[in-house]
């Protein structure tokens, strides 16, 4: 396969990065964890990042007969920049968002969506909106759920529109939350069925917003887990890290149960096949999580790893 290919690269730059203290990153702990699970609802408007880590919000355990249990070692979970393990004063698996392996740090706060609206549409960097606001951008191959995902976030049906026919999102969609940061929706990638030339400019203006938007906190590489990985996804995954580009991956369509086309594997089957096709390139594990704009599955989830992400972008 195409990824045999690829080089080496640490998926964060550095000051998105956060390792284990040298006490702590050889030592082979395994923690079990939710990987399934229904949403949770969250309350949390404050305006400041919670300071306390005991006081954080918890992910609400569910008895759903869908959920396994799975063994996540320490070393494949992703640590928020400034986050020390040894404060905590609750158990480490308990801090770990459901359905992915991301730790819910002290900058968590301000994940609730209170407005959403959209502003504009662009095909140049330069013409997207100038006022400064961090900005998390939805990428994938087309026809994944994006715009799905997008309406799922903000709890509208139709603030972005969706369709069953790729090639759907022509532009930089910007898309303005609680009037402090935004959401991006651009172009999806390997649609065949689109003109050559029209797939070269979606690829070259969303490549040039990831390498030069100064607002851009991280990237959200969209990937259907109701299919084995495709070999795009690993391209666009691999190119993402080797330009140092910060990186979520969310499992999209985790509703979607065994299928035989699929060969009867299940999403979190996939889940963890993709995460081994790239676990040897790269220095840390990507945060990844798993969705559903069906159930809703992981919305919450994102918001909080989206506000921990942002407020540690606006306080550095």
């Amino acid at each position: 396969m195409i990824i045999n290919h690829l080089s080496r690269f640490q998926s964060f730059p550095s000051t998105l990065t956060q390792f284990f203290s040298s006490k702590t990153r050889h030592q082979q702990f395994i923690i079990h964890c939710t990987l399934l699970s229904k949403s949770f609802s969250t309350n949390l408007l404050t305006k400041t990042p919670n300071k306390n880590p005991s006081t954080l919000p918890q992910p609400i355990s569910s008895e759903s007969p869908e959920l396994s249990d799975v063994q996540i070692s320490i070393d494949k979970l992703f640590l928020p920049p400034d986050t020390d393990v040894s404060s905590f004063t609750a158990p480490l698996s308990s801090r770990v968002l459901k359905g992915s392996n991301i730790v819910l740090s002290k900058y968590a706060s301000d994940s609730q969506v209170v407005s959403a609206e959209f502003i504009k549409s662009s095909v140049k960097t330069e013409d997207c909106p100038s006022d400064g606001l961090p900005e998390f951008a939805l990428v994938g191959r087309s026809n994944v759920g994006k715009s799905s995902l997008l309406n799922s976030l903000v709890r509208r049906k139709r603030l972005a529109l969706t369709s069953k026919k790729p090639g759907k999102t022509q532009c930089i969609n910007h898309f303005k939350i609680n009037d402090s940061w935004y959401l991006v929706d651009l172009p999806g990638y390997g649609y065949a069925a689109a003109p050559q030339e029209l797939r070269t400019d979606w690829d070259k203006f969303t490549k040039d917003y990831f390498l030069n938007r100064q607002t851009l906190v991280s990237v959200f590489l969209l990937i259907d887990a109701s299919i084995p990985a495709k070999p795009i996804d690993l391209q666009y995954a691999s190119w993402l890290g080797k330009n140092q580009i910060p990186m979520t991956l969310v499992f999209t369509k985790c509703d979607k149960r065994k299928k035989k086309k699929n060969g009867g594997k299940r999403p979190e089957e996939n889940v963890q096949d993709f995460q081994d096709l790239i676990r040897h390139f790269f220095q840390t594990a990507p945060p990844w999580i798993m969705t559903s704009s069906v159930t809703n599955q992981g919305r919450d989830e994102i918001l909080l790893h989206i506000s921990q992400l942002r407020n540690y972008w606006l306080k550095h």
